[in-house]
């Protein structure tokens, strides 16, 4: 979604790869916190993560355009297309698992996910600003604290507590994405302010 709006990648990646890293050090303080029961996140299952999700297609991607440039030039293009496909595909597999329990939930669980995801969106954005970062910084930024890893948050929130808690993540894996887009659409026309 950053590629989209034209924001920094390269910081996105950073920030969602320190967030990623870090995460089972600061997430089972605040669940304790927040439901009551402490929360065992397994260090070396996330670091593999990271590096399947993250690093390996980053730096296969580098590779690709160092010794395939004319092929990635002439599918460039459609890169983003491709992109925006497959995870339809994945948000798809992640609905239909929970597709019963969305529409029994109904509008509360749909309106908590829209709340929590619009003022991520828009914190992210303002903290940029208020950073100083340049446009593409806060474009980035946006992304990375309005759309989450709802696979990752699902997955542990089956494994940990209930297949139910896993709810709001299912209905957040479409949202975020259906929004995302958007909101990439949108910045994408606004034009970036000149250094």
């Amino acid at each position: 979604m950053a590629f989209l709006a034209k924001g920094d990648v390269a910081l996105s990646v950073a920030v969602s790869t320190v967030s990623t890293l870090i995460a089972p050090l600061v997430t089972p303080a605040p669940t304790l916190f927040l439901a009551g029961s402490f929360l065992h996140v397994d260090a070396g299952a996330m670091v593999l993560d990271i590096v399947k999700t993250v690093l390996v297609p980053v730096v296969a991607g580098l590779l690709a355009r160092l010794f395939l440039q004319r092929w990635v030039r002439a599918v460039l293009p459609a890169l983003p297309w491709i992109s925006a496909v497959v995870i339809s595909v994945i948000v798809a597999i992640v609905v239909a698992g929970s597709a019963s329990k969305i529409l029994a939930a109904g509008g509360i669980v749909f309106l908590a996910v829209v709340l929590h995801n619009g003022f991520g969106l828009g914190l992210g954005y303002l903290a940029g600003k208020l950073g100083r970062l340049d446009a593409r910084a806060r474009r980035a930024l946006a992304f990375e604290v309005g759309m989450q890893n709802s696979g990752l948050a699902a997955t542990l929130a089956t494994a940990h507590f209930s297949p139910l808690a896993a709810l709001p993540l299912a209905v957040f894996s479409v949202w975020h994405n259906i929004s995302g887009a958007a909101v990439a659409a949108w910045l994408a026309r606004r034009p970036l302010a000149e250094k």
